[in-house]
């Protein structure tokens, strides 16, 4: 498998977590987002989405991060991603679904690249933006998890065990930190964000270290 990915790329990271939650293996091919190499006609050859990730496997090219998860738990049925009780796969999906189709779409780099470029927004006016989406979705995400586990000893992970929920969630969360949002009032995301943080699936899958991250020595 190859894993056509950009370091800090959300989507690049929830793909990198479930694959090694599967512990699969597989290689990781940088796609420079900062020259726009996902522009490219070569890179458009293989992915006419033109974005990350893709994988590449078995003579084919898969595009679109949830899609990929939800192959990878059909193709590799062991260590699932999603729960066997059909009421908490659903759960599962209306969280992950939550964050991927309400957060990504207004805060990917093209949408804040043409508020900077395009309507000229200055870089705390696209701070706030950011932030405001952010608690849109993450309170109603909080509010959720929260009635999941009240009353119950849930231990750090709402299902169980990481999975497709917690592989959307973090790389969110580590975002949501890089624009300073303040979680404070969500303490059940920052305690499933703490126990994955630990986890080897998800250390290993971490921006910093990608081999495209400038902490391993990739230019900045």
């Amino acid at each position: 498998m190859r894993l056509h990915a950009y370091y800090r790329s959300s989507t690049s990271y929830r793909v990198r977590i479930a694959l090694n939650l599967k512990g699969l293996d597989y290689a990781i091919v940088p796609v420079d987002l900062k020259v726009a190499e996902q522009r490219g006609d070569a890179y458009r050859a293989l992915n006419p989405f033109g974005g990350v990730p893709a994988l590449e496997t078995d003579g084919q090219v898969h595009a679109q991060s949830l899609a990929i998860m939800e192959w990878l738990d059909d193709r590799y049925p062991d260590r699932p991603l999603l729960p066997a009780d059909i009421e908490d796969r659903f759960a599962v999906r209306e969280l992950a679904y939550a964050i991927a189709t309400e957060l990504h779409a207004p805060l990917n780099l093209p949408v804040l690249q043409y508020l900077k470029r395009e309507l000229g927004h200055s870089q705390a006016e696209i701070d706030t933006w950011y932030r405001h989406w952010l608690a849109r979705t993450l309170g109603p995400v909080e509010a959720k998890v929260a009635a999941r586990v009240a009353g119950r000893d849930a231990g750090d992970f709402p299902f169980g065990a990481p999975g497709l929920f917690e592989a959307v969630l973090v790389p969110q969360l580590y975002n949501a930190r890089r624009f300073a949002f303040d979680m404070s009032a969500m303490p059940c995301l920052g305690r499933i964000e703490a126990a994955c943080l630990a986890h080897p699936a998800f250390i290993a899958a971490h921006p910093d270290n990608q081999p495209d991250s400038p902490t391993q020595g990739a230019p900045a």
